[in-house]
């Protein structure tokens, strides 16, 4: 099985070594493509994405990454982030299981803007086209369908932003008449926070432009536990990149206590797009068991652990689980 690598900066080279480890552990035979990005890439290129990266991302199809923008120049266009909860470390919200589905090519993170005079004022352009918005809807429903979720929720503030989330909206509308077997809700982004905080059960799929993906989606993060809980990935059509949610941290990389388990999860989710379901769950199931154990944990989820006797738990763990399945 060939995937690719990219360590990119910070903690990103500590813990994508600890994902290859739990991954290999759970013997599939791997064949690793490191692919040169952010300080190496300059180094050799001149450019942290040059164009021979972006050729051998295509040429790979499913890569481990890092903390580094790439959705951009890959045409990646949603980024589902799950976020699922464990007993002794999540307190009331041990049983949030829902998955978060960012769009991530429009909204106020296109970066339009611009200022008017000379300081006076700032304006930013909130883009929304029909286009993006009904792709987006109709990843989250198939997702929702092939993976036995029953509820897709949209975020959104179509109240005051009549044109832009007004459409996102019935984007959103339209596409679920063609999943008549999965429920749908319609919440404003602030009932939204508030009730995922009130009510965390009631959350499963839930679609969100840019910006409100960006936020709720580390607001169900911070509930569970750490940000160092929460995998990601970022899709397109043709090619998928896994990633941990969470920054490249820089002020604690090389210290030897950043949590990798984010980036493990990920992998999990890399398995699973490539049905390797069997060894997904292992390694999900290894990271739970570890968790709740509570021991070897790193200092962000209360722990005194490094990265790697964490590694080493949930190596260990994994191993344990094929050994028995």
């Amino acid at each position: 099985m060939r995937i690719g690598v990219l360590k990119g900066n910070g903690i990103g080279s500590e813990i994508m070594r600890a994902s290859q480890r739990v991954l290999e552990a759970t013997g599939i035979p791997i064949e690793w493509e490191d692919i040169l990005i952010a300080d190496e890439a300059i180094e050799k290129h001149g450019h942290p994405i040059p164009p021979e990266t972006v050729a051998q991302l295509r040429s790979v199809g499913v890569t481990l990454k890092a903390s580094i923008i790439t959705h951009k120049l890959l045409g990646l266009f949603v980024n589902p982030r799950p976020v699922k909860g464990y007993a002794g470390v999540s307190g009331r919200y041990e049983e949030l299981d829902c998955i978060i589905m960012r769009e991530v090519t429009e909204d106020l993170y296109s970066g339009i803007e611009h200022k008017i005079g000379d300081d006076i004022a700032a304006e930013a352009i909130k883009l929304t086209t029909r286009a993006a918005a009904t792709r987006v809807a109709r990843y989250s429903f198939e997702y929702a369908r092939k993976y036995g979720r029953k509820r897709v929720a949209c975020l959104h503030k179509a109240n005051v932003l009549n044109y832009t989330d007004g459409l996102f909206l019935r984007c959103f509308r339209e596409v679920s008449k063609h999943y008549e077997d999965i429920e749908t809700e319609e919440l404003m982004i602030d009932a939204a926070c508030y009730l995922i905080v009130k009510d965390p059960k009631r959350f499963d799929v839930v679609l969100a432009a840019n910006q409100y993906g960006d936020i709720f989606s580390d607001l169900a993060a911070g509930l569970v536990g750490s940000l160092g809980l929460a995998p990601g990935m970022n899709v397109s059509d043709d090619l998928a990149v896994f990633e941990a949610s969470h920054g490249a941290a820089p002020d604690i990389a090389g210290k030897g206590i950043a949590n990798p388990l984010a980036l493990v999860l990920s992998g999990a989710l890399l398995l699973e797009s490539v049905d390797r379901r069997k060894e997904a769950n292992a390694v999900r199931e290894a990271v739970r068991v570890v968790v709740e154990g509570q021991k070897d944990l790193t200092p962000d989820l209360g722990g005194s652990g490094t990265t790697d006797s964490l590694t080493d738990a949930v190596v260990r763990e994994v191993k344990r689980i094929m050994t028995c399945t």
